[in-house]
């Protein structure tokens, strides 16, 4: 089993190469040139960074560090050197997951023009949904329809307007029985949160930093399973006085499991589970004994 190796905190990196890397098979048709696209479920993220010229007081941390990784073998905490302070005024350290919306089986109409989502009436899923919610709907027959939606109006409990993540609008379809409606689940690119304490409020930026992690809230001994970034200002509803505040947070990549309700999201720190990308370590040194360290990471999926 892998261990999780603390990294040493100083001198910060000089420079950084960091990447999303995604799996998505292409197919061009020879005869029109149109190409189809199919995404997979391996999205992660790499990292190549480099630390300044050290003296050897310094370097010994950084080289039982990376001993002490054993190659790919350990993991250890890390995050975007260049964005080590979130952008957004929350004040809080951490959220923890609301599964807001979560209907096992509906019948669901779609209707493009509107790009509204109804069920039945004696269907209720979007009791406590919020406007700026994240969805996941399964089991429309037109592909556009499945997939993440935000939550632009909430007309009742069984009627929505949406903005479709994936596509420019839904497409009409009437009374297609067997479709979930749910949040926070595996595939989704978006998060519906709710604030750790009474105090926690503000915003969540575009660009900022998140980290999917477990029941804890101990910042220090957390062990992140998915490192997230912002693709939009987050929307919060705040309702004031002792009730916790709710967000719905636009993400990429798509989430990789289905979170449970109470899930912890950590935005002070934020940090993703990483290991080193090749077996071998080395550095150098010059004749006054600087010594220069470099690696390459890849985040643990």
């Amino acid at each position: 089993m892998a261990k999780l190796i603390s990294m040493p905190t100083t001198p910060n990196f000089v420079s950084s190469n960091f990447t999303l890397i995604r799996t998505v098979g292409t197919t061009t048709s020879p005869f029109t040139g149109k190409t189809k696209t199919q995404e997979y479920d391996g999205v992660y993220w790499m990292a190549e960074v480099v630390l300044p010229p050290m003296r050897r007081s310094q370097a010994v941390e950084w080289q039982s560090f990376l001993s002490e990784l054993n190659g790919p073998a350990n993991h250890f905490k890390f995050s975007d050197p260049d964005a080590l302070t979130k952008r957004g005024t929350y004040s809080g350290a951490q959220f923890r997951t609301e599964n807001r919306v979560a209907q096992t089986s509906a019948t669901v109409s779609f209707t493009a023009s509107t790009n509204t989502v109804a069920t039945a009436s004696n269907t209720t899923p979007f009791t406590n949904a919020l406007v700026g919610d994240f969805i996941v709907i399964t089991g429309a027959t037109n592909e556009e329809n499945n997939g993440t939606h935000k939550i632009v109006t909430k007309t009742n409990a069984y009627t929505i307007t949406v903005d479709p993540v994936a596509y420019d609008s839904l497409v009409d379809e009437s009374n297609v029985s067997g479709c979930t409606i749910k949040c926070n689940v595996k595939g989704a690119t978006g998060l519906c949160v709710k604030s750790t304490g009474n105090s926690g409020s503000g915003t969540i930026i575009k660009g900022d930093y998140l980290a999917v992690g477990g029941s804890s809230v101990d910042a220090s001994g957390y062990s992140p399973s998915q490192y997230l970034i912002t693709t939009q200002n987050a929307t919060e509803t705040n309702n004031g006085g002792s009730s916790l505040n709710q967000y719905g947070i636009k993400t990429e990549p798509k989430l990789r499991s289905t979170l449970s309700s109470n899930t912890v999201i950590y935005c002070t720190p934020a940090k993703g589970k990483f290991r080193l990308m090749s077996k071998e370590i080395s550095w150098t040194a010059d004749k006054i004994s600087n010594f220069g360290i470099s690696f390459t990471c890849v985040e643990v999926i």
